[in-house]
């Protein structure tokens, strides 16, 4: 029987927490396992943008997923390959919980593995933090590593 985690990542300390208990995870579960790492570049219908920058915003989404891919997607993928672990990976452009639940969906996935946030003050309890909105809303089981 095969598995499938989905490992949200974003180069930080938090997600290296949740990408080495997913990792754990896969080796315990043995070659079936595969990990799907997804880092995903947040948009917010809250920022007010000029014509110019409307016009730009294309080329910038595309340069923030392409450094996205070269700063963490592929340095990992390089290390769980050298470690023997099946891995695949992505960068999606959206809103974080929504694209997570997205992709385990799609994928079949057994379970998703984040950090938890480390958002606070008046964003967080107004909009909520992105670990609570996609264990609210997720398809499938959420490890939240702290």
């Amino acid at each position: 029987m095969s598995a499938t985690i989905i490992v949200g990542v974003d180069g930080s300390e938090a997600s290296s927490r949740a990408l080495s208990y997913a990792k754990r995870l896969a080796s315990l579960i043995g070659e079936e396992c595969t990990l799907e790492l997804v880092c995903v570049v947040e948009w917010s219908p809250y920022t007010f943008q000029t014509t110019e920058e409307n016009a730009l915003r294309k080329k910038h989404r595309q340069e923030e997923i392409a450094k996205a891919k070269e700063r963490v997607i592929e340095p990992a993928l390089k290390v769980l390959t050298e470690d023997g672990i099946k891995a695949e990976g992505r960068v999606l452009h959206g809103k974080v919980a929504h694209s997570l639940n997205t992709v385990a969906v799609e994928k079949n996935a057994d379970q998703i593995v984040v950090a938890r946030s480390s958002e606070h003050g008046l964003s967080a309890r107004v909009f909520g933090s992105v670990t609570a909105n996609l264990v609210m809303s997720a398809s499938v089981p959420v490890t939240v590593v702290s």
